[in-house]
């Protein structure tokens, strides 16, 4: 999906960044938080949020671009056929109710089982105008909870894609170089993709290009 391909460009940055900060990126692991849409096809346009949320575990130490699209997608189905965002999307109803202490251990506890979270939210494809005038460029940034310090929006928008990146600046000072990096692994994803189509549907094609 979309949804994976933009994700897996997510790790690649973060991997490229780790190594240009002399890290073995093989050795480190980023789990993110990753919201579920939990709607029913027939409440599209309701009010109101409806979401799950997934613990994904970026494959940071997969060199390949490909490989590593493989991987988040398959990771990615793996958590969205469990139980688990259901059970967190029930868990968010029932501490929409309870005492505000009950609520902050709550957070607590999720944002201690993540580095990151990471939202894609697909916006209008078409142009949007407000008064008369044109919408060049909308923005937002996934809201942080508990002690995460990395949070990443991704959104498209009138055919384009743009990544927000906030972070604690004692974890990543300079995010800048996170989303520049971004852009470069997204266009490698699009220009192999744009090479061999039949890449994504065939894994034992994608084994013989990597062996």
């Amino acid at each position: 999906s979309v949804n994976d391909l933009l994700i897996a460009a997510t790790a690649g940055a973060f991997r490229h960044y780790l190594q240009a900060h002399g890290e073995n990126a093989d050795k480190i692991e980023i789990r993110a938080l990753v919201p579920v849409n939990m709607r029913a096809p027939d409440d599209d346009g309701a009010l109101g949020n409806r979401f799950g949320l997934v613990a994904l575990d970026l494959p940071l130490d997969i060199e390949h671009p490909l490989q590593r699209l493989f991987t988040v997608r398959d990771r990615m189905q793996a958590l969205r056929s469990s139980l688990q965002p259901v059970v967190v999307l029930n868990l968010l109803e029932v501490l929409g109710m309870a005492p505000k202490t009950v609520q902050q251990q709550a957070v607590d506890l999720l944002s201690a089982k993540a580095s990151a979270v990471i939202t894609n939210v697909p916006g209008p494809q078409q142009t949007l105008y407000l008064a008369g005038a044109r919408l060049r460029q909308p923005l937002f940034w996934v809201p942080q909870a508990g002690d995460i310090g990395v949070g990443v929006s991704i959104l498209s928008y009138d055919n384009k894609v743009q990544l927000g990146l906030i972070t604690d600046k004692l974890r990543v000072p300079d995010p800048d170089s996170v989303v520049e990096r971004f852009a470069v692994e997204f266009e490698q994803l699009l220009l192999l993709v744009l090479m061999d189509p039949e890449l994504l549907f065939d894994p034992d094609g994608l084994d013989a290009l990597l062996g």
